[in-house]
């Protein structure tokens, strides 16, 4: 045990020695932070931050408009579950370039793109439930937003379904690795302790799914399952699990000849406990290493998916489904609606394979 600990803390000590490893652990707390609180931090914090203004479409980052809110009421909503999961939210917001004010109402003038005066509108003192008099309509009810990032095509705040979508790539990553860790450490575990027919047969099976390519693979089970936040969950692990029972296998097939698993087959432990207890814990590092690189690839099939339309549906917010939405600003003079969330899935994907390369230099035993 006290070697096992002086090898833990030594391994700890060569990750620590790792800038990028520390750094890219540090990055990865706070994204999963911001994803944990990305309604409280969001300006949009209505569910999916989905609040529409399509006069104020594909606008610069640092653009700031008046706008007006008008309430709508709504069933009551639970503290806790509009912090987590975001406000349902009916009020109408109208961007407005000017109004003024009449004995019972307010007039505006929405705001328009080429900056020529929009409609005219008028609204009742009674749509304002807090404003006792109409004077007190623009303290309460009008203010400046500003988007930090622009807005996409359909005027939404791209910082909010920014901060909303790094949920659904770390949530892809940790979900589709636990279930390809479930299905590749049981199948590998298997195969290499028991050998003979059963360790061909499930070789079989592992050659067989590692022969087909992964995305189409991905797509087929998507298709099948149909369309959603969940089935690209089942699907990534489906299809990841394969390169992780292959080193299991490998690892087990050599721990199993090692003199304390001999001492616990001659103590007449069972096959079971053998496995779990003797034989896994010593052949985790290796896939503790892999795992790490499978974060990054489920974040990037998870992209993919998104970018071809059979990922997260809308009006979830993903990184790639914001860039199939805005691919073709590129050429349109607008080409950051596409390179912000591209950029985001790239430092997501760099950080986790730097974590993978600063554990594998941790735990070689070799250095």
């Amino acid at each position: 045990m006290k070697n096992s600990t002086s090898l833990t803390r030594i391994a700890l000590q060569k990750f620590k020695k790792n800038f990028w490893g520390v750094f890219s652990l540090g990055f990865l707390t706070f994204c999963v932070l911001v994803a944990v609180f990305a309604y409280a931090l969001a300006p949009d914090n209505s569910q999916n931050a989905n609040q529409m203004h399509l006069s104020i479409h594909s606008k610069n980052p640092g653009f700031s408009v008046k706008m007006l809110t008008i309430p709508m009421a709504v069933e009551t909503q639970n503290p806790l579950s509009a912090f987590f999961f975001g406000k349902k939210n009916a009020d109408t917001e109208i961007p407005v370039s000017k109004f003024s004010l009449t004995e019972s109402s307010i007039e505006i003038t929405e705001y328009t793109v080429d900056g020529a005066d929009g409609l005219q509108k008028e609204y009742p003192l009674s749509l304002f439930p807090e404003a006792t008099s109409v004077s007190e309509i623009p303290n309460k009810y009008i203010s400046e937003k500003t988007f930090l990032l622009g807005t996409d095509k359909y005027g939404r705040d791209l910082l909010s379904r920014m901060l909303i979508g790094i949920r659904i790539s770390l949530a892809i990553g940790f979900v589709a690795v636990f279930i390809s860790l479930i299905i590749g450490i049981s199948m590998g575990a298997i195969a290499g302790y028991f050998g003979g027919k059963v360790d061909a047969a499930i070789m079989w099976l592992i050659n067989v799914t590692w022969s087909i390519p992964t995305l189409l693979l991905v797509i087929a089970i998507t298709l099948a399952l149909g369309k959603g936040f969940w089935q690209v969950f089942i699907a990534v692990g489906l299809t990841m699990w394969v390169e992780v029972a292959r080193v299991v296998r490998g690892q087990v097939m050599g721990v199993k000849q090692m003199q304390y698993v001999t001492a616990a087959r001659a103590l007449g432990f069972n096959d079971f406990r053998i496995i779990v207890k003797h034989i896994l814990p010593n052949s985790m590092a290796p896939v503790i290493i892999i795992s790490a690189a499978n974060f990054a690839g489920a974040i990037l099939i998870e992209s993919g998916l998104s970018f071809l339309g059979i990922g997260a549906q809308p009006p979830m917010p993903s990184w790639g489904g914001i860039i199939k939405d805005h691919y073709a600003y590129i050429i349109l003079g607008k080409p950051y609606l596409a390179l912000i969330p591209g950029l985001a899935i790239m430092s997501l994907v760099t950080a986790f394979m730097l974590i993978g390369n600063a554990l594998r230099d941790a735990m070689d035993v070799r250095n």
